[in-house]
């Protein structure tokens, strides 16, 4: 399936007549007869394929004029893979307006952070997406709205301004354009909608099928640092640092879904958390595509075939995961954990989880910068290592956010006294999130290549997984689900 104004409208119709859920998110079903528009897997009975019309996004479908259907709800679909695929500007854009800087810095502030002019940023959005940066923050903070006043009781007015709405005359206007019902009728069909905690909201994270929850949740569990991270009672739960405030997000696998419970502690956060939880979790992959390419190969496919639907485990946080790295070098997971928790204990801000044992957030680049190097209990060269990593993160000499460079990243990195081909790959894979990152001398994937019949050399497994690109870093989780390591099982 290709993307922009070059969808392939007989994939497109084959798509929507089998219903077709692999392709939710991919494109939007516009249905000519009806004016509305629809996600590919609608339960409806398809239309006509002279009525159909097809969209690269919801904003797109929104600005020519359709409205959002009852019965699939598009605007609930996962999110296209597209973006978390690749570095380009249009990916990078859409990045940064799932993790709200539209709503917080207007378009000239999304420009300014990728480099290019206003104009550029909106010329390139359309042509892609059939809708500019501001459609696509609209059909976002849509979709927000809808969130809020199905799950709280918030009175409308609070709703408006937490989904990034400048006045209540465009928080009306837009619910009612988009979903052709006005904000209490939306309420009015929700049974029991509004009941729940104040400041907690309870909803359902979209993902394709197949997903293997093991190593996805069993990773995220056995490197947990203490006070940030925990698993309890069935649910991963981490503390939050946002825009606006903090959080706490408590995730659990179901079979079509996971289940996210957020306290935040302003909900004009509501969006930024579950961009982040989403991307943490890896929900926008296309599964069947990774597992296709790496089936290609005789000696990995086994193992697809064996737990088909692995994620990459990635990061809330990539400042914060790029410091766990370098405490992560050549120790244990256990030794990982208790440097990562000292800094929590020393440097991070407190905050209370009446539901749990979160006692932090992990401390900011800021903060670490002021750490004496001589109270790490590491060795000097990794002292180092760690006071410049955090120097160039707190003064934005290194950028690894979702608006990041991916080849810049790297480069600076490597740039890094300290910094070797393994922690920036691992760095690249985990928190820029590049789905064809490689750990060719990471210890575990060699010995499991060797066990398979790999090569076992980095120079040669890198040139025999050049077969498994653009998702080298999916094989990486397969290769590693070999050995039985806790980062393979999910807790009990």
């Amino acid at each position: 399936m290709q993307t922009g104004t070059h969808l392939d409208r007989e994939h497109c119709v084959r798509a929507v007549q089998s219903k077709d859920a692999r392709f939710d998110g991919w494109f939007f079903t516009a249905v000519l007869t009806t004016r509305i528009y629809c996600r590919p897997s609608c339960p409806v009975v398809p239309p006509k394929p002279e009525n159909m019309t097809f969209h690269p996004s919801a904003a797109a479908c929104q600005q020519a004029g359709f409205r959002a259907c009852k019965r699939c709800r598009p605007d609930t679909s996962p999110g296209s893979p597209e973006w978390n695929r690749r570095a380009d500007l249009v990916a990078r854009a859409m990045r940064l307006i799932a993790d709200g800087i539209v709503d917080r810095e207007g378009v000239p502030g999304l420009a300014a952070r990728l480099g290019y002019s206003t104009r550029q940023v909106e010329r390139q959005l359309l042509a892609e997406l059939g809708a500019g940066p501001l459609a696509v923050a609209r059909a976002q903070r849509a979709q927000t709205a809808r969130l809020l006043i199905e799950t709280t009781s918030l009175p409308m007015a609070q709703i408006a301004f937490a989904a990034g709405f400048s006045s209540i005359r465009a928080f009306n206007d837009t619910v009612r354009e988009v979903f052709a019902l006005s904000p209490s009728e939306l309420r009015a069909r929700v049974p029991g909608s509004g009941a729940g905690t104040p400041g907690v909201l309870t909803l359902r994270l979209p993902f394709r099928a197949p997903l293997n929850p093991s190593n996805l949740f069993g990773h995220l569990a056995a490197t947990a640092v203490p006070g940030v991270e925990e698993w309890r009672d069935g649910s991963y739960r981490r503390t939050l640092s946002l825009p606006y405030g903090h959080g706490i997000a408590a995730l659990a696998p179901r079979p079509d879904h996971i289940a996210c419970r957020l306290t935040l502690s302003d909900l004009r956060d509501l969006t930024v958390a579950i961009s982040r939880c989403r991307r943490l979790l890896d929900l926008d992959a296309d599964p069947v595509a990774v597992d296709e390419r790496l089936r290609t190969d005789p000696l990995l496919a086994p193992l697809v075939d064996r737990g088909p639907g692995r994620r990459v485990p990635r990061t809330v946080d990539e400042a914060e995961f790029a410091v766990r790295a370098v405490l992560g070098q050549q120790v244990s997971t256990a030794a990982a954990r208790t440097h990562a928790a000292r800094l929590v204990n020393a440097h991070g801000k407190p905050l209370d989880d009446p539901e749990g044992g979160l006692t932090h957030l992990f401390p900011s680049p800021e903060a670490l910068a002021g750490v004496d190097p001589e109270t790490l209990a590491m060795p000097r060269t990794r002292r180092t290592t760690f006071t410049t990593l955090v120097r160039r993160l707190a003064d934005g000499e290194l950028r690894l956010g979702v608006d990041a460079d991916w080849a810049e990243a790297r480069a600076r990195l490597l740039a890094l006294p300290g910094f070797g081909p393994w922690t920036v790959d691992v760095i690249a894979m985990r928190a820029l999130g590049d789905p064809d990152a490689f750990l060719a001398t990471d210890l575990g994937v060699r010995r499991a290549a060797k066990e398979l019949g790999l090569p076992a050399t980095p120079a040669a497994l890198t040139a025999r997984a050049e077969g498994w690109r653009p998702w080298r870093a999916y094989a990486v989780q397969y290769l590693w689900a070999t050995d039985s390591h806790p980062i393979n099982f999910l807790p009990a």
